[in-house]
């Protein structure tokens, strides 16, 4: 839930916050975090300035959660990819929730870093010369028309082992591409491969490259890469933890300290307590929201307290609502 639809809900009111605004008070908190993460070739600034180009010039992407925006980025960073350029991934909305998906370059420029095979891809156009085999003699031939007009025919992904005397081929026609979106695509028409034209040849290219890495040396940025991007196709979310991949049902998975910017561990969140005479817990009570509420610094970690209490009482919910706007009020 966006941070204007949070404060309508608590308040009953309309109140005007700058979305843009609120994410970059959110990523300057989170920089600290962000910065623990990233790989040396990366610095924290730049990540967060990609974030809040994507953010400002994507409104579907406003209406994402801040975390989960926040774990696609962490994700990005520790697969040493930036969202957003050349290709390299992007920070995907499926309504409330952000996913980081690999592009098909992104998977190039890993397989580059590691300096032990190259691959690519091609895509092919109607009107375009075409010709491969596989099998013990492999080759793969294109010649492009250059008019690049129409629905593209074939997408292929092409592997080379340094020091291999053959290379790995995978070609597919847009019929098989269409028939693995339709088996695999849980989210529907919110899958990014259904956006328009160019949004499908990225997910033929980076399918057919998918088949080529399985036969390609494996770094664990590789690895991870190819876990994180299988998760995202599928509407999973993942998290990076040291050198493995933890899948989740919910891409939203951890949580970000609204004060401090801390990232949670999401995988002791997901973890059952074993104490079985523990009662479960079901939120804050009304006094550690007023308390909390006390305490913040801006209207937007105020407006994430004020979401934490809609399982208060009605008049519990009121109070809060009416302490928001008592030390907000001229702020909204």
């Amino acid at each position: 839930m966006s941070t204007p639809d949070r404060l309508r809900q608590a308040t009953g009111t309309q109140v005007a916050v700058n979305p843009v605004a609120a994410f970059s008070q959110f990523l300057d908190r989170l920089k600290p975090q962000l910065a623990l993460a990233i790989p040396k070739h990366l610095n924290s600034d730049r990540m967060a300035r990609l974030a809040l180009t994507a953010f400002s010039s994507n409104p579907d992407l406003q209406q994402c959660t801040h975390n989960s925006i926040a774990a696609s980025i962490m994700t990005a960073a520790q697969l040493g990819l930036e969202p957003g350029v050349n290709g390299q991934g992007y920070l995907i909305p499926y309504k409330q929730t952000c996913t980081f998906v690999p592009g098909w370059k992104g998977l190039v420029d890993l397989v580059s870093r590691a300096g032990r095979a190259t691959v690519w891809t091609g895509v092919v156009m109607p009107g375009d010369e075409f010709d491969y085999q596989l099998g013990d003699a492999p080759y793969c031939r294109h010649k492009p028309s250059g008019d690049g007009e129409g629905e593209w025919t074939h997408v292929y992904a092409i592997g080379r082992v340094r020091d291999a005397e053959m290379p790995v081929i995978e070609v597919w026609t847009r019929k098989k591409v269409d028939r693995h979106l339709a088996q695999y695509n849980k989210l529907g028409g919110r899958h990014y491969a259904t956006k328009g034209e160019n949004n499908f040849e990225m997910y033929g290219r980076k399918v057919a490259l998918l088949q080529v890495l399985k036969y390609m040396p494996q770094s664990i940025e590789i690895a991870n890469a190819v876990a994180v991007s299988d998760a995202a196709d599928q509407g999973r979310g993942a998290i990076i933890d040291g050198d493995f991949v933890t899948i989740d049902t919910a891409p939203d998975a951890g949580s970000i300290d609204q004060e401090t910017g801390e990232i949670t561990d999401a995988k002791a969140k997901a973890e059952p307590s074993k104490d079985k005479a523990k009662p479960e817990v079901t939120g804050p009570t009304y006094a550690q929201l007023r308390d909390m509420l006390a305490k913040a610094s801006n209207i937007t970690s105020a407006a994430e307290v004020l979401d934490l209490g809609r399982a208060l009482p009605d008049d519990q919910r009121k109070d809060l609502a009416a302490f928001f706007n008592e030390r907000f009020g001229d702020k909204a």
